[in-house]
């Protein structure tokens, strides 16, 4: 729901208005169980914006009597959606109380409660005025309606509700009386990636040492030599810590003299062959996600190295030459429409692409795969999700920005599960050739949006 939440700013739909939209909803069941319970209503309230969800409701029951305890002070509250409702509540001189003691609400007084405490996302341990105030909930002997989850939720100390209005969608672990709410979160917001996607993909933890944000090898090159240079250094700028390179000996100097941020692994001749597969089994062994295809050719040596090497591989990304081998495919994979025409023998209609959306769904459900297909609204699939992600432009056409995606992917993916990674993937490369796109228009090159990567990923 945060993703979510970050995806509706993204997409124009502010806060705000889901917050007004959520204390509308909210009014609207405490009104059906205010008939029931009576008219006096207490709404304990957190400082965050389930707090504010319940501060736009206050505006919509006019006739009751509504008090709002806050729990500690209104300087302390979070977010500016939830300050702005409760200066409403100040400007317009409705019943509101900070509270420094739980036992100043008094809340046996009451007809029904309103729990709005804490959302999503509590943990352990729940303490001080917070935890007396669900311990006086819950001993208040009154009807209780949470707001989105009961505070405290998944922890040791959690409200006991009668009824909980949850928002949207119903949330992991929501039991008994439950009413789902619609608070104009249109289907869209959920299909079209966002940077709440990136979020998902989770930051760097301030103890992580060399290696814990991604080993990524990259296996490519031979006939052409800049791809998997493009590849490594795009998932060293997407978060990676490591990227090796594993190339022929033809190729191995022009990856290097590439960057010195690359480890480059040479191997012999001018393409991949068997001969080299005891040496990329240790490297794989060595790296949480390899990345194969861009710039190997089709050389029948190099579909025999990879027949051996694509099985012990765990974590992969395919991509480019490697899709066009005829084995059978795992892990994620990166087509064009051509390309997924090739690996599945299916025609996309097009370009529409809701007319795409149930073959690929099709294929990676068969082929226990997730597919990434690149188009003017790139598809992401693994046969049960579809999302789609409506960044980059015709620009991007130029070489190598899908050798550029196939290394964001991959450095998400040892951080994220496939689908998650290779989601955000799209959105952040797309963005990246979008801000180059706003300087150099159609002089844009792949190198320019690997540099462009860190400010795509900015949430």
């Amino acid at each position: 729901m945060a993703a979510i939440d970050a995806n509706c700013r993204y997409f124009g739909l502010l806060p705000l208005q889901l917050m007004e939209n959520a204390g509308a909803a909210l009014a609207k069941e405490v009104k059906a169980n205010a008939a029931v319970a009576g008219k006096k209503i207490a709404i304990v309230a957190g400082k965050g914006n389930n707090g504010g969800d319940a501060f736009a409701a206050i505006r919509h029951l006019e006739g009751f009597d509504v008090t709002v305890f806050l729990i500690g002070r209104s300087k302390d509250i979070a977010t500016p959606e939830a300050r702005q409702n409760w200066g409403i509540l100040e400007k317009l001189d409705f019943n509101r109380k900070e509270i420094s003691d739980v036992r100043d609400m008094n809340l046996p007084e009451y007809d029904l409660i309103i729990d709005a405490i804490f959302g999503t996302g509590v943990r352990d341990p729940i303490k001080g005025l917070e935890a007396a105030a669900i311990d006086a909930i819950n001993s208040a002997s009154r009807p209780v309606i949470s707001v989105d989850v009961p505070s405290g939720l998944g922890t040791s100390k959690a409200v006991r509700p009668a009824l909980t209005v949850t928002f949207h969608r119903p949330k992991p672990g929501l039991s008994g009386n439950i009413v789902v709410a619609d608070i104009g979160i249109p289907a869209q917001a959920e299909f079209f990636a966002g940077p709440g996607d990136v979020r998902l993909v989770g930051a760097r933890s301030p103890d992580s040492h060399k290696g814990d944000s991604g080993r990524i090898l990259v296996i490519g090159g031979g006939p052409y030599t800049g791809a998997p240079a493009l590849t490594a250094m795009a998932a060293l700028r997407a978060g990676a810590d490591i990227a090796t390179v594993a190339t022929p000996r033809s190729a191995s100097q022009t990856v290097a003299g590439f960057s010195p941020n690359l480890i480059v692994r040479e191997l012999p001749g001018d393409h991949l062959s068997p001969e080299h597969v005891d040496i990329l089994k240790n490297l794989i062994q060595n790296h949480g996600v390899v990345v194969l295809g861009m710039g190997l050719g089709r050389n029948p040596d190099t579909i025999q190295a990879l027949a051996q090497i694509l099985p012990i591989c765990g974590k992969v990304v395919i991509d480019a030459d490697a899709l066009q081998s005829g084995l059978p495919l795992k892990g994620i994979v990166t087509p064009h429409a051509g390309e997924f025409k090739r690996i599945s023998k299916v025609e996309l209609p097009g370009p529409d692409y809701r007319g795409r959306i149930e073959p690929v769904k099709r294929y990676a459900k068969e082929n226990s795969l997730v597919v990434l297909l690149k188009g003017r609204i790139d598809l992401i699939t693994d046969g049960d999700v579809v999302r789609g992600n409506a960044t980059g432009n015709p620009g991007m056409t130029v070489g190598g920005t899908g050798d550029v995606l196939a290394g964001v992917t991959a450095a998400f993916y040892a951080r994220t599960s496939p689908l998650r990674a290779a989601v955000a993937a799209a959105f952040v490369n797309g963005r990246a050739g979008d801000l180059v796109y706003d300087e150099k228009d159609y002089g844009m090159v792949a190198t320019d949006v690997i540099e462009k990567i860190p400010q795509a990923m900015r949430l």
